[in-house]
């Protein structure tokens, strides 16, 4: 069973919904075990955002997973933005690992603008090396350099191979970064990051989140690594519906 840190909350929402979300945008996700070959045939869809089906149902909200919390490591760009991406995401995940590289560049630009949030949630769909990776992550959170961790970890588009995702090379990894490594090893092996972890882990199942990328954009789910301009198109819909 998952610990979570953040209590009841929103979690209670009947699956139910989660599920005609993914039926409203074309996209059944099927829990699978965390082998790297079942995760890669579920990292990535062709499906877009979510709208009306052909019987006219009426697409969900999830803007409820959104946390705009303030001073939160894994987020950038204002609290109160007009619009929220959520992005479930995994360290050995390729797609998340391209994402990074190619579309994220697009979305800093709304941020930029004041016009977008990006809150990341690290799952671990390929197994312990990456909840190993995304506590580490968490530590490096403390230490006010995430981010810096974070792309590091996807530098160049590509995602680090296992043997990279150790202790030692992580621990390496957050000394190259100027983080203090006797801090950053214990942080990431605290009880605090796992159970950071665990919350998140139970967040993405509890909206039946089992392949990564995974996104929330103004309350409307699109699934996989799709092309810039798909994620621009939903940032825009987003905008122009906050707008009124």
């Amino acid at each position: 069973m998952f610990r979570s840190a953040r209590g009841p909350m929103v979690w209670l929402v009947p699956l139910a919904v989660i599920i005609l979300a993914a039926v409203l945008i074309g996209v059944v996700i099927v829990n699978q075990g965390p082998s790297e070959d079942s995760a890669n045939a579920h990292s990535q869809s062709e499906s877009g955002s979510g709208g009306e089906s052909e019987s006219g149902t009426e697409e969900v909200d999830l803007s409820f997973v959104e946390h705009r919390v303030e001073g939160d490591s894994h987020a950038l760009g204002e609290v109160d933005a007009p619009v929220t991406l959520v992005m479930f995401s995994d360290y050995q995940c390729p797609y998340c690992a391209s994402w990074n590289e190619e579309t994220m560049p697009a979305m800093m630009d709304y941020v930029d603008k004041g016009d977008l949030r990006i809150e990341m949630r690290d799952l671990a769909v390929f197994g312990e090396e990456s909840e190993r990776a995304a506590r580490a992550a968490y530590a490096a959170g403390l230490q006010g350099k995430y981010w810096k961790f974070h792309n590091t970890l996807f530098e160049g588009g590509e995602h680090p191979p296992k043997s990279e995702l150790d202790d030692d090379s992580l621990v390496s990894t957050a000394k190259d970064l100027g983080l203090d490594p006797t801090k950053f090893k214990g942080d990431m092996n605290s009880v605090e990051a796992h159970e950071e972890f665990d919350a998140t882990a139970q967040e993405g199942y509890s909206l039946g989140v089992a392949s990564t990328p995974t996104f929330v954009i103004g309350g409307k789910p699109l699934v996989g690594a799709q092309p810039t301009k798909a994620f621009v198109g939903a940032v825009d819909e987003a905008l122009a519906e906050a707008e009124g």
